[in-house]
């Protein structure tokens, strides 16, 4: 292992060229943000990390945090050890089924499930990411005890960030923001504690599955949600949980069908179920149903929804992807849910209609893209009486183009269209420019920026460094222009920088409280060291 395996050492800053409102008064630490990922592997066979991460305003190396950074992760991961398939100590997350019962994993969207046309496995992972809300403390395994028979078996044991009520005797709220920057987040790190053990049966044979979850979880104070606010009456209550669920399935070449069913110590009820076909190589249908009473929940779900959490929720969702010619492939879907309790800035119950248009065209070195989505959804009046549509229509067309050796460019144009209590509309229009030679790789784009308000906002994907997502929304009037360069300086060192700025023309500040900005601008630069070794 030492003679073979690799090592990977990343070290990350982010410098803002700017003060907020908390850097002079209010935070406990400086205004830099850093990290730090060590990862060790033998083929896929052994995996060894660490993670070290420090939101900016969070101390540093002092009373709060006199062990150094904010938060560190620590794993270690076996796979294929004789009859051990999986094996992780440490953090980690956990997928079985389809997420009704136990999902700390990562959720992706309705147009990725029809890409993978609703398939899902179970999932041992380690926990090498830089969040600090969904992830397990202790280990895991999953044994093959027999042909197509592997049970796996989990304990946990984690202190979690919490809003405690008046008198401290309970949890109000289980907070997964990670941040610890101001003396009152920092009164919430780790003021609670959580454990957690369980399992999973799952055989698979000749295409198929059928499998048997079951966790028992234990706080060390209760959870007492505001029961008072009527969406917040069926939140989960009290210092122990537990949850059960089957999931089940078949899977040929054509045809798959997969779903779950769940329960828990509400005895309520929670089921998916999706249903594929590949009528031709060209073409492929997708059916997805969800019933998720109002009073289920588990606290490690999830899954498909369309209101975030799974539960209150039933809906039906039908999706297409046809290769209509060589070149040319279209998809689409619609999604239909109704809400049969109250929900955030809904009262009653309520119902929302989400649709989506997809063409992508792609011919040797040129890609053009096209996108619309129309979703209807209720909420309250300003008065709280009655139920209000919000229609949103957004779109978005793209042409990008590669010469196949240095050079790549994209245009892209975003738009929006929100009728609420009035109409607000929103435009904007990105150009990327992406040049790469034997050591250096340059991307650069430049965005134009115009939006009535917050409800046309724009969302937009942004190239950054590496283990970095970006994907920045934007409201306002203003332009966007970052610039990413990757040094090559051998085949085991690089080096990169981001330099982004934002520019409002409509506002005179930048955000609000501790975040505020005094001043229109916004500029910050990234610096990334990848060493192989």
């Amino acid at each position: 292992m030492l003679k073979h395996g690799r090592s990977e050492l990343v070290a990350s800053a982010r410098v803002p060229l700017y003060e907020r409102q908390g850097d002079r008064d209010g935070y406990l630490g400086y205004r830099y943000k850093h990290w730090f990922r060590y990862t060790f592997s033998c083929g896929q066979r052994v995996k060894l990390g660490m993670v070290g991460s420090q939101d900016a305003g969070e101390p540093f190396l002092s009373a709060h945090n006199s062990w150094g950074y904010d938060y560190y992760s620590f794993y270690l991961m076996l796979r294929d050890w004789g009859r051990v398939k999986a094996f992780v100590a440490g953090r980690y997350r956990l997928k079985f089924g389809m997420g009704l019962v136990m999902n700390t994993d990562y959720g992706f969207g309705k147009a990725a499930v029809l890409a993978t046309l609703g398939r899902t496995s179970n999932n041992i992972r380690a926990h090498s990411s830089r969040s600090e809300g969904n992830y397990l403390q202790g280990a895991a395994a999953t044994l093959n005890v027999w042909g197509g028979l592997d049970v796996t078996a989990f304990v946990s044991y984690r202190y979690i960030d919490a809003t405690l009520n008046n008198d401290s005797s309970g949890i109000a709220t289980i907070v997964k923001t990670g941040y610890h920057r101001t003396l009152s987040e920092m009164n919430r790190k780790h003021n609670a504690s959580e454990k957690l053990f369980g399992g999973n049966v799952r055989y698979f044979d000749h295409g198929f599955h059928a499998g048997l979850t079951a966790l028992h979880a234990d706080f060390s104070k209760p959870l007492m949600p505001d029961a008072g606010r009527i969406y917040q009456r069926y939140r989960p209550s009290g210092e122990s949980f537990w949850n059960i669920s089957a999931d089940y399935g078949y899977v040929t070449g054509r045809f798959s069908f997969n779903g779950e069913a769940a329960t828990g110590n509400t005895h309520a009820f929670a089921t998916l179920n999706t249903l594929s076909l590949r009528l031709s190589s060209s073409l492929s249908l997708m059916a997805l149903q969800r019933f998720y009473s109002y009073r289920y929940y588990s606290l490690f779900s999830r899954s498909f929804s369309d209101g975030g959490s799974i539960q209150n929720e039933s809906g039906v969702y039908v999706g297409a992807e046809w290769q209509a010619f060589r070149h040319l492939r279209l998809s689409a879907y619609t999604d239909y849910a109704y809400f049969p309790w109250a929900r955030y800035r809904v009262s009653k119950a309520s119902r929302s209609w989400d649709h989506l248009l997809s063409a992508v065209y792609q011919r040797q070195n040129i890609t053009l893209a096209a996108r619309y989505r129309l979703r209807n959804r209720q909420q309250d009046d300003a008065a709280h009486t009655q139920l209000i549509s919000k229609t949103e229509h957004r779109g978005r067309l793209s042409f990008a183009f590669e010469d196949g050796t240095h050079w790549q460019c994209k245009t892209q144009i975003d738009a929006a269209y929100c009728r609420l209590t009035h109409n607000s509309k929103g435009l904007m229009i990105t150009q990327n420019v992406g040049y790469r030679c034997r050591r250096i790789t340059l991307n650069g784009s430049f965005g134009y920026l115009n939006t009535d308000d917050y409800e046309s906002r724009i969302y937009s994907y942004e190239r950054s460094v590496r283990y970095d997502f970006a994907f920045p929304v934007f409201s306002g009037k203003g332009i966007r222009y970052t610039l990413l360069v990757k040094a090559s300086l051998s085949p085991k060192l690089h080096l990169y920088c981001k330099m982004g700025t934002t520019d409002y023309f409509d506002r005179s500040h930048i955000s609000s409280s501790y975040q505020q900005i005094n001043r229109s601008s916004q500029t910050d630069v990234d610096i990334q060291m990848v060493w192989k070794f």
